[in-house]
């Protein structure tokens, strides 16, 4: 018997990239009297939402000639591109160089590696041009190593274009239009611009809320345009924040950024879990604490249908975020 919309057979793990699951957030709709729902990245093959990303960036450089056999990509990252990279160049035969803020989270690192990526950790306290930060570390290697593509998620319309073509019009389609409200945290920025634009362009009136964090530059950007150099973002959540202005932030078309806060948000993953069996990243637990903050501030706001982005999955971080607070039991303890 054939399942309806169920594709028999892949070529490779790539065909499965994208047409992830929208899940109704049961607790959140019954808290708010809305209807809220969680787009789950992690079911992409490498558990995250940057799958889109890379799969149609290098996808298309090939097909413009910009990328050819034999060639290293090589990009700076907070985890979940590099894995994405590293996953994608395993398939096609390509060489990766990454580079990562010491910072990221073990098992991430422990990915890369196994996926066959060659990882150069670099300071998480480098300034941006800091020749030892990671963006300067990438430049570097992209400017000395023979036939290098630098995929530069930071300033690649690509980027963008992934999420207007893919995200975007998945959560249109799966909706039916009715989407009224769409949460994402935002570190490079693409998918909230992305998503955000493709929306738009359906229906003007829905509403893009950006999850930011206390001490990173988009928010104020967003606000007044300008790009406060001397802030350093205060957050220990991967894929929220940013030190810098990537050109695939699109901040027109944001309609409000919320400052998160740390432990709420990882608290919000949790709950996550505990209530709805959803095992997320700690940027996922960002957006639930963005939406929570916005309805907070917004209570008489008319609220039909909020879609939350929820790009990974948490086992990423089951040290850095999970593992605390987690107990075992002995066997001679219950006897």
């Amino acid at each position: 018997m054939k399942i309806k919309g169920l594709k028999p057979l892949y070529n490779s793990l790539l065909e499965g990239i994208g047409n992830t699951p929208l899940v109704r957030l049961n607790n959140l709709s019954k808290e708010f009297n809305c209807e809220v729902y969680g787009k789950i990245e992690a079911f992409n093959p490498s558990m995250s939402i940057k799958d889109r990303v890379v799969d149609y960036i290098i996808d298309k450089a090939e097909r413009e000639g910009r990328l050819k056999p034999g060639m290293t990509i090589v990009d700076a990252t907070s985890g979940n591109t590099g894995l994405s990279i590293a996953l994608v160049a395993l398939i096609k035969g390509y060489k990766c160089i990454l580079t990562v803020k010491d910072s990221s989270a073990a098992e991430k690192i422990t990915q890369l590696q196994l996926y066959g990526a060659r990882v150069i950790k670099c300071p998480a306290k480098a300034k941006p041009k800091d020749p030892l930060s990671y963006y300067s570390m990438a430049q570097k290697i992209v400017d000395e190593t023979p036939n290098a593509f630098f995929l530069d998620q930071n300033h690649n319309d690509n980027h963008f274009q992934a999420h207007y073509h893919s995200t975007g019009n998945e959560l249109w389609q799966q909706t039916d239009g009715r989407i009224t409200h769409f949460i994402s945290s935002a570190s490079t920025g693409g998918t909230v611009s992305g998503t955000g634009t493709y929306l738009k362009e359906k229906n003007p009136k829905i509403k893009i809320i950006c999850a930011d964090s206390k001490g990173s530059v988009l928010k104020p950007f967003h606000e007044d345009g300008k790009y406060y150099e001397e802030l350093k973002k205060q957050t220990p959540l991967e894929g929220v924040g940013k030190d810098i202005i990537p050109s695939v932030f699109r901040s027109s078309i944001i309609d409000e950024c919320m400052e998160i806060d740390n432990d709420a948000s990882i608290e919000c993953a949790k709950d996550l879990l505990r209530q709805e069996g959803i095992f997320a990243g700690g940027s996922s637990g960002a957006a639930v604490d963005a939406f929570k903050k916005y309805m907070q501030k917004y209570p008489d706001e008319k609220v039909g249908m909020a879609v939350l982005s929820f790009p990974d999955h948490g086992i990423k971080y089951m040290a850095k975020l999970y593992k605390s607070g987690v107990k075992s039991e002995d066997a001679a303890d219950l006897i």
